[in-house]
């Protein structure tokens, strides 16, 4: 999720922002030599066939249906009423009804929950502030709440803020796949090791068809697209004309993809580190493995010059020796302490965390330092999602099945094992840390087909956004939201020489938050690029 606060300080925690997430573990015994497999290819078009594009955006619900869905499912009465799992009495929640699959329209209906908190001076209000969670895979109902005091009075004056789960996640007709328990960080990643990818690719198999069997009616159409559409029938349903957004890391995404969709519909919008929609999933990485690789050793150069206080040792390499040992202890044993047996998933899961904002090294670095001695860590956020508490009815494993099933869903995965096995190869060699859990088979390589076609931002014709991001983030890296802000013609980036990630407003730069203010209140993006 992008916005959460553990504590005094603000964690980026990879509970439901799982796409953030890759689970490091020791690199195989021998990488041999192989060609790297093609991450992307070129979106480029001609003028022509761009604005052809362009012509047939605001229709694509003709695509998914021949009327509009915005158009017949936003004539549903809302009823507000308390939120599920909310304490915050002041949230009000309704469902709304839309289509499973958008080119049946007439067909099976799913519900989406949505949240409201209302904009604190009706006399200025000027629409709705729409978000959810990030991912994909987390929920966005109680955003509203966690979100409203970090902003700023003059935004929370002009918006309702608009929080909704999408499509399968928690509240909104959940998911699951057939597990008891998530996979730490909500992602189902395995590992290579010398001699593993027999076992790693028919668990992947296996994952896959226990989704089938759960899910099978739902997965193809977990797509960010059919979210982009439920958003556009929640625009609908609440009786606005044009809808303004607030997205952090994937939630980003989405908000990018709703513009190439609805561009007519969009208002002001805020995509905060971004993915390229245009790369996801598997090329996207592939291609962030190095910035995993650098966030590591970041994270180990700070701690080394802690030693005193950490006793992880003197030198980046030492840490990370430290680090990496302790993983591969817990893949031979689970590493028992406090009552608690630690996975090797769960060990490297917690680095992950750690690298990925440099206000939290320390607290991970204890962590770590404490499970070297044999001493419970404190971590004061899970390792594993959590269930919903007050939220019937959700599958123990609802966040992992929803990440899957929108990763899956969402771009084209090598059907051929060989592939991966050459990924492994090259990436291992050149990024032992990540490559091998990063480059590895997923069950995405046996999921089902899905019809629906990715949405790329080439074809985008909304008006300009503003995309905020940190020079240094390691879960989205930069050249992200830079392809984002580019494709998206007459946008502006506002960003902070920092290593965290989706910054606005927890990170608290007084810069980069007043210059979204400003944008939501005013509506004028910034003359230039802004470099806080």
């Amino acid at each position: 999720m992008a916005y959460q606060t553990s504590g005094s300080r603000r964690v980026v925690v990879v509970m439901f922002a799982v796409a953030l997430a890759a689970v490091l573990t020791a690199p195989p015994a021998a990488a041999a030599r192989a060609a790297d497999s093609a991450v992307a290819a070129s979106q480029g078009a001609d003028s022509a066939a761009a604005e052809r594009s362009t012509d047939s955006t605001e229709s694509t619900e003709a695509a998914a249906g021949a009327d509009s869905a915005a158009g017949r499912f936003g004539r549903q009465e809302l009823h507000w009423g308390d939120c599920a799992g909310v304490a915050d009495a002041a949230l009000r929640c309704a469902e709304v009804a839309v289509p499973l699959d958008y080119h049946h329209p007439h067909g099976r209906k799913i519900t989406i929950v949505v949240s409201r908190l209302p904009a604190t001076d009706p006399a200025r209000r000027r629409g709705v502030l729409l978000t959810t969670g990030g991912g994909p895979g987390g929920p966005g109902v109680p955003l509203p709440s966690s979100l409203a005091p970090m902003l700023s009075p003059e935004v929370r004056a002009r918006y309702d803020l608009i929080g909704f789960d999408m499509r399968f996640v928690e509240r909104s007709t959940p998911i699951g796949c057939g597990q008891d328990v998530e996979e730490p960080g909500g992602y189902w990643v395995r590992t290579a090791t010398s001699g593993s990818f027999p076992s790693d690719t028919a668990e992947a198999r296996a994952y896959a068809r226990a989704c089938m069997r759960a899910a099978g009616w739902a997965l193809p159409h977990a797509t960010t697209a059919n979210a982009a559409r439920d958003m556009d029938v929640i625009r609908a349903a609440l009786g606005e004309e044009k809808i303004s957004y607030l997205g952090g890391s994937y939630a980003g995404m989405l908000g990018a993809v709703y513009s190439t969709l609805f561009p007519r519909r969009v208002d002001r919008f805020v995509l905060d580190s971004p993915p390229n929609a245009d790369l996801v999933w598997r090329a996207y990485e592939l291609a962030r493995t190095p910035a995993f690789e650098a966030g590591t050793a970041a994270f180990a150069a700070w701690t080394a010059q802690r030693n005193a206080d950490y006793g992880l040792g003197d030198t980046a390499q030492k840490v990370t020796d430290a680090v990496t040992g302790l993983i591969r202890r817990a893949r031979t044993a689970p590493i028992v302490v406090g009552g608690h047996a630690w996975t090797s998933d769960e060990v490297g899961t917690l680095l992950v965390v750690g690298i990925y904002d440099e206000r939290s090294f320390g607290l991970v670095a204890a962590a770590f330092a404490a499970l070297a001695a044999g001493r419970e860590p404190f971590v004061p956020f899970p390792l594993r999602p959590l269930p919903p508490a007050g939220v019937p009815g959700v599958p123990a494993d609802n966040h992992t099945a929803t990440n899957m099933a929108y990763r899956c869903g969402d771009g084209p995965w090598p059907r051929d094992p060989r592939d991966y096995l050459r990924d492994i190869a090259s990436y291992s060699e050149r990024y032992p840390l990540f490559g091998p859990a990063n480059a590895n088979i997923t069950p995405c390589a046996f999921w089902p087909r899905i019809e629906d076609e990715p949405v790329r931002l080439s074809a985008n014709r909304s008006p300009g956004v503003l995309v905020t991001a940190a020079l240094r983030d390691v879960a989205v890296p930069i050249a992200n939201s830079r392809a984002v802000a580019a494709r998206i013609r007459g946008s502006r980036m506002v960003t902070i020489d920092a290593h965290t990630h989706a910054p606005y407003p927890a990170y608290g730069n007084a810069c980069l938050n007043g210059a979204v203010d400003a944008f939501l209140t005013t509506g004028t993006l910034p003359a230039a690029d802004v470099a806080c």
